[in-house]
């Protein structure tokens, strides 16, 4: 067996989920924007959870087709709110029909959400070198930066730690402890 992140289960999901996606750097608007409605979904709630019903999000939210989510209306709504297969929480999928929107004006600006995103680390993944998950930050100032860029430009669900999140999720940090065999991995694609 690896040795991974003190933080994976054995859970066969998110065994897959460490080693081959968390960490590698994302630069696919729509798997972006899956990421951030993602993040944004899991907040109080276990990323396990989340790993769960992602197939079940895709189906429900269109393939996270932000420029379908954007156009959403109540009745669209009140399907998603009896779906068994999400989480039905009211705020968080009208977050998702409000970030979905705001995502979309973000790439109008910028030219792709991929561009924005990775600015706030100058386009690389910043290389940390935990030694312990007990080491690894909630929030950073860069996550902080990032959260106030958000709300301003209408994203909900975009606090500090959940923008940290998905920095980590999404390669804009490697948060892999160097213990850990996917950090050195996941290091060189940064290159």
């Amino acid at each position: 067996m690896p040795n991974r992140c003190a933080w994976v289960t054995d859970d066969p999901r998110y065994i897959a989920y460490h080693d081959e996606e968390w960490g590698v750097p994302l630069h696919d608007d729509q798997r972006l924007f899956e990421f951030l409605v993602l993040e944004g979904a899991q907040a109080g709630l276990s990323w396990l959870t989340i790993l769960k019903k992602r197939s079940n999000y895709r189906l429900a939210l269109d393939g996270f087709d932000p420029a379908r989510v954007a156009r959403y209306d109540q009745a669209r709504m009140r399907k998603l709110m009896q779906n068994p297969g999400i989480v039905r929480n009211r705020q968080k999928l009208e977050a998702a029909v409000t970030n979905a929107q705001a995502f979309l004006a973000v790439q109008e600006a910028y030219g792709s959400f991929d561009r924005y995103i990775w600015q706030f680390v100058d386009g690389r993944p910043r290389q940390n070198r935990w030694r312990s998950i007990a080491e690894v930050p909630a929030a950073t100032p860069i996550s902080e930066a990032m959260s106030s860029d958000l709300k301003k430009r209408g994203f909900k669900f975009v606090g500090p730690v959940i923008c940290y999140a998905l920095m980590q999720a999404v390669g804009l940090v490697n948060d892999h402890t160097v213990d850990c065999f996917r950090h050195a991995e996941v290091g060189r694609l940064a290159g």
